[in-house]
């Protein structure tokens, strides 16, 4: 039985941000070398163990290798320091200095991935794809963010309110060795006046690899604009919309979303 690999830890340095960082990642499958490899990138709350099983369920229904990873202030990775703000474009960052030195320290630099990414990890996706069109095999994004939506800021200071009133910070405890770390990471980022004027569609143009963007129609953070502005960019773009499904189509609908991968991946997708 394929079975996910302990976690394990590699220092990177960032020349950009002048610091180095510890990175925690988790191997799926690792013994299928010549397997396509899936890179799982996790939400603006997320982490390698918040992920729980829908990557070893994903990577064995297709016969895959799956990489995950904490960033930067998430999971078991190097914390974000009390007082650190991150920039407008953290998103950017993550996808254009973070994600590929990486892949260059695990020795991934040729792999041409597959990205999974979530949310605050769909738009690291995006822009990775963007950016570096020839370097992956293509993208499957979930939940992603293109641009700043009132309904998005409304219900990221619904989220400070319960991490401040109720027991959200003892359950992102389970997932994260510093919570505070990643929740005012990403809430002090999104809130921040600066960030209403966040947008990524002119770069989505230059992407060329297979895409496929998801979305559930009860998503407590975005609507549906998300997926139609991404189409309207990149017209070969696959959309899917799923009903009774909310901010997070891996665990309200993980059978529909396997079987989109598993299209995508194969070249079956309607």
């Amino acid at each position: 039985m394929n079975v996910a690999m302990p976690c394990q830890f590699i220092d990177i340095d960032i020349p950009a941000s002048g610091r180095r960082f510890t990175i925690e990642y988790q191997w799926i499958n690792a013994q299928l070398s010549d397997a396509p490899l899936l890179i799982f990138l996790h939400e603006g709350l997320g982490s390698v163990a918040i992920w729980k099983d829908f990557p070893q369920r994903l990577c064995d229904a297709g016969g895959y290798r799956g990489l995950l990873y904490s960033r930067p202030g998430y999971g078991q990775s190097t914390p974000r320091a009390p007082q650190e703000k991150w920039d407008v474009d953290y998103l950017q960052a993550q996808a254009t200095q973070v994600l590929p030195t990486l892949l260059h320290a695990l020795g991934l630099d040729d792999s041409k991935p597959w990205l999974f990414g979530h949310s605050d990890g769909g738009s690291i996706a995006l822009i990775y794809a963007a950016a570096f069109p020839q370097a992956l095999s293509g993208a499957n994004v979930l939940a992603p963010h293109v641009f700043v939506e009132d309904f998005s800021l409304d219900a990221i200071r619904e989220t400070v309110a319960q991490y401040q009133s109720t027991h959200l910070k003892q359950s992102l405890a389970r997932y994260h060795a510093d919570p505070d770390s990643a929740f005012y990471g990403w809430s002090d980022a999104w809130l921040a006046p600066q960030f209403k004027a966040w947008n990524i569609e002119a770069m989505l143009a230059d992407i060329r690899a297979p895409l496929l963007a998801i979305q559930g129609i009860d998503d407590e953070y975005a609507t549906m604009e998300q997926l139609d502005r991404i189409k309207a960019t990149v017209p070969h773009c696959h959309l899917l919309k799923l009903a009774d499904c909310g901010h997070t189509p891996h665990r309200d609908q993980p059978q529909r979303v396997i079987d989109a991968v598993l299209a995508l991946v194969s070249g079956k997708v309607e």
